[in-house]
């Protein structure tokens, strides 16, 4: 994939901007909150439809502003020109390909693919399971579409059971209802958590030696933990060995008024050398973890789609030693357009600077190198 053209209208500092790119390495250099951050989010923002910086989407529109709105052109992996754009305020979003509306964001994603690294990865190894579960299901939304509409079908039936359990009066309580929610709920748990089994699976494939030639030695490894083992997936009785655990549990479930299990409950956990990444490793380690995560996912989408993405490297090289830096930049091939942003320009090395495109961002507004 090849980003041509960028405009954004009042993108959060960024008032009126049209940029174009016509190499594959792009560099952003900027003082700190000058913007250069934004126009990665922006591309960010363009392909997954959200942030990856605030949960409230509002915060994207520029003060006194009404609206934001964000498109571009690009030529996907068949060489074939394309237009995405995306007008949000606060009535909500508004997506389009090629000019056409798209009812469904699950129509609009996988068009633009990217994979972006950035500071707050860290908080995939240390954060709250709820990130590394929000982590698989953008990345996985982005390599099939399917799994966007169970994954949307799955939080319907959840709301629906929750609001069930939450009722008032308990003596009004229909089991048989409830237990045809139960068994709609292990269906599209089971279907779910195949992708993600699946997908752990294609990234423990690349992991380790990505992580040996960049970084250092080391046997890293992830492991998914779910309510539904591995093994039992394959099975006949898989949908009555879960019944089985639901049942167990309903009273608690009636007590506490909420779905105490399922695939949103569902984590993953990294491992150096058996030991957990979390637990025992340091921060520098982590990171190295999580940037070599990054790049195992590049090679899933590349294997399983034939897929180059574009690769945003938001402010990552100021924590990494210069031969990290350089065997990071030299991983992406010149099949890959990666966009760079920094606030050191001799973070990058001398000849990767000679190929790229440098653009100054200053106060919301950009200037191109010559």
């Amino acid at each position: 994939m090849f980003l041509k053209e960028l405009k954004l209208e009042n993108f959060r500092n960024l008032e009126n901007l049209e940029l174009n790119f016509d190499k594959k390495i792009n560099i952003f250099v900027g003082n700190n909150a000058q913007g250069k951050t934004n126009i990665l989010e922006s591309i960010y923002f363009l392909a997954i439809t959200k942030s990856h910086r605030t949960r409230n989407e509002l915060n994207l529109i520029k003060k006194d502003t009404l609206y934001t709105k964000v498109s571009a052109l690009y030529l996907n992996d068949t060489e074939k020109l394309n237009r995405l754009s995306i007008l949000l305020n606060e009535k909500g979003k508004k997506v389009e390909v090629n000019n056409i509306i798209q009812k469904k964001i699950s129509n609009y994603l996988s068009n633009l693919n990217v994979i972006m690294f950035c500071p707050d990865d860290l908080d995939i190894v240390k954060g709250s399971p709820s990130i590394r579960r929000k982590f698989l299901n953008i990345e996985l939304s982005q390599l099939n579409k399917v799994y966007v509409s169970k994954l949307k079908e799955y939080n319907l039936i959840l709301k629906q059971r929750n609001e069930y359990l939450k009722q008032k009066n308990n003596a009004k309580f229909n089991k048989n209802y409830f237990d045809i929610l139960t068994k709609q709920i292990i269906e599209k748990n089971i279907e779910i958590v195949k992708f993600r089994y699946k997908f752990i699976d294609e990234i423990n494939e690349f992991l380790e030696d990505i992580f040996n030639k960049i970084f250092e030695s080391g046997v890293l490894k992830i492991k998914y933990k779910s309510f539904i083992e591995k093994e039992d997936l394959n099975k006949k009785e898989v949908n009555d060995l879960l019944f089985k655990k639901f049942e167990r549990i309903f009273t608690n479930e009636l007590l506490q008024k909420t779905t105490l299990l399922g695939c949103h409950k569902d984590d993953f956990q990294m491992y150096l050398n058996d030991l957990s990444v979390m637990d025992f490793c340091s921060q520098g380690q982590q990171r190295l973890t999580i940037l070599s995560l990054k790049l195992a996912e590049l090679e899933v989408f590349i294997k399983k789609n034939n897929i180059y993405p574009i690769v945003l490297l938001d402010d990552i090289f100021s924590e990494l030693d210069e031969n990290k830096k350089n065997n990071i930049i030299k991983y992406f091939n010149n099949k890959i357009q990666i966009f760079i942003s920094t606030t050191e320009i001799n973070d990058i090395k001398q000849n990767f600077k000679e190929n790229s495109d440098i653009f100054v961002v200053e106060n919301g507004k950009i200037s191109k190198e010559e």
